[in-house]
């Protein structure tokens, strides 16, 4: 049975799994979603034989069925090889009493790497299905991960380019040198005068520009995106969830149908939602613990049932989830609405136009799943340091968001259920903030004298993407301002 996709503003419009993924973001603005969440199919005792790649089938084939078996084990075979630096693809490591789901093991170190090495195989075998014969333009905003891991999926990709925004002063060194050196003639990395709201708000303004599109079309370009508002983004990270909990029952860890909460580090709201959705298929999830840094505005919505990004911006050593518009939040939004497109339509104007909204307590009854809280950076900083002294494991910081968020979880509820945290970047990715949390005298080191001292002290070999960067040419040196993102597009692009 094929499944179909709807905007969250328009009710009366169907796509197939292809064109969402092709189109990246409704025309309306809205986001994608399918009409139903697919069930999960394949029983507990198959799915904990099954290698990564398998999994990855058994899933994804409920959400993109209009992909044949050939096509789509294509692209999962194409993405989950040897740039990952392990065969299990996302292992699961026990310590301070959770289970860290790593999902750095891909080519640029950061969860990222989940979803965005399948999209460029997922999108390319999407125009081909729907016949399309314009170049692909993907424009994307990042807070730090995404850019690297969009611009090293896409890289002299036929008939694609790849423009990616970042806040010039709102990356890690390493998290910049990581895009400024990318290679491909297909790619292009702007930094912008601003935060990444902005960036992401300049993003989408261009994807509802009617004239825009005009001029794209008459130059034989089209707009998709690959931030986490593409469904092709969204469900291959339901995969590791399932793949995680698979694992834990093959190992014994945990007895089938055994609930587990899972604690995620969140900013722009993509991973966690990819959790809830694997909730909804079937999957023994207790709590979705939401973890935000000190840009908390998940948290205040979940304890008070009003978005407001009306506050000041922090920059802080967790930068992926300095985030105020946590776009993926719609999704769910419509989902707690009823599937009302036009309720949630209201609601996203309000964002628009005051920055906030209020919820109806009907739709917060529906949020029992969630459990909301934050971390400060003097905490954050002080739970690298306990996990690393206790346990000689080490964590970057948006992982100790996570874990610091779970043990206040923990501390509020007396929940021992079993938990698996998203381990979403390699500390390597962050190492002055890793380094200087677990111990001052570190300050004086350079960014890559940190990284060899970082392997001395955790055991873990420097992964290939550092070591790539260390001589790395930049290549790429443009800034504008974010009121110059569109003229910036249309001069890599040639468009008048």
């Amino acid at each position: 049975m094929e499944l179909l996709y709807k905007s969250t503003r328009t009710s009366d419009i169907t796509v197939t799994a292809s064109e969402a993924v092709l189109k990246g973001l409704a025309d309306d603005g809205g986001l994608f979603v399918p009409v139903e969440i697919p069930k999960l199919l394949t029983g507990l005792d198959a799915l904990a034989r099954m290698s990564y790649q398998e999994t990855a089938y058994e899933v994804m084939k409920l959400f993109l069925t209009d992909y044949t078996e050939e096509e789509l084990k294509h692209c999962i075979n194409s993405a989950y090889d040897s740039k990952f630096d392990t065969e299990e693809i996302a292992p699961l490591a026990k310590a301070d009493g959770a289970y860290y789901l790593e999902l750095f093991h891909g080519s640029t170190i950061a969860f990222k790497d989940m979803a965005l090495s399948i999209l460029p195989h997922l999108m390319t075998t999407a125009a081909k299905k729907n016949q399309v014969d314009h170049e692909i333009v993907i424009l994307t905003a990042t807070s730090g991960d995404t850019g690297k891991a969009a611009l090293a999926g896409f890289a002299d990709v036929p008939g694609t380019k790849i423009i990616v925004f970042y806040p010039k002063d709102g990356v890690s060194p390493i998290q910049e040198k990581q895009m400024v050196t990318q290679k491909g003639d297909n790619t292009y990395v702007v930094g912008i005068h601003g935060n990444f709201d902005d960036a992401q708000n300049g993003v989408k303004a261009m994807f509802n520009d009617k004239a825009l599109a005009a001029l794209m079309d008459q130059a034989g370009y089209q707009f998709s995106s690959a931030n986490s508002i593409n469904i092709g983004r969204l469900v291959p990270q339901i995969v590791y969830y399932v793949y995680a909990y698979a694992k834990l029952f093959a190992n014994g860890q945990i007895t089938e149908n055994e609930k587990i909460n899972v604690v995620v580090p969140t900013g722009n709201f993509g991973n966690i939602l990819a959790a809830y959705y694997a909730k909804q298929m079937g999957l023994p999830i207790d709590k979705l613990i939401c973890a935000s840094n000190e840009n908390k505005v998940l948290f205040d919505f979940f304890m008070t049932g009003d978005y407001d990004r009306n506050r000041e911006f922090v920059l802080t050593s967790s930068p992926s989830m300095d985030i105020l518009i946590s776009s993926n939040l719609e999704r769910l939004i419509y989902k707690i609405a009823g599937a009302d497109a036009d309720k949630n339509r209201a609601l996203m104007q309000e964002l628009s136009t005051t920055g906030k909204y209020g919820i109806t307590e009907e739709m917060r009854s529906e949020l029992k799943d969630f459990y909301g809280n934050f971390a400060t950076e003097e905490e954050t900083a002080g739970v690298i340091r306990q996990i690393y002294e206790d346990t000689g494991y080490v964590i970057d910081p948006h992982t100790a968001v996570a874990a610091k968020v779970y043990k206040k979880y923990k501390a509020d509820t007396h929940d021992e259920t079993k938990a698996v945290i998203a381990s979403t970047a390699s500390p390597y990715k962050f190492t002055r903030s890793v380094m200087d949390a677990i111990d001052p005298k570190y300050d004086a080191m350079t960014d890559f004298e940190l990284v060899d001292e970082l392997e001395k002290i955790s055991g873990v070999p420097v992964p290939q993407a550092i070591e790539d960067i260390r001589s790395a040419p930049v290549l790429h040196r443009d800034v504008c301002d974010a009121d110059q993102m569109q003229n910036t597009v249309k001069n890599f692009l040639g468009i008048k």
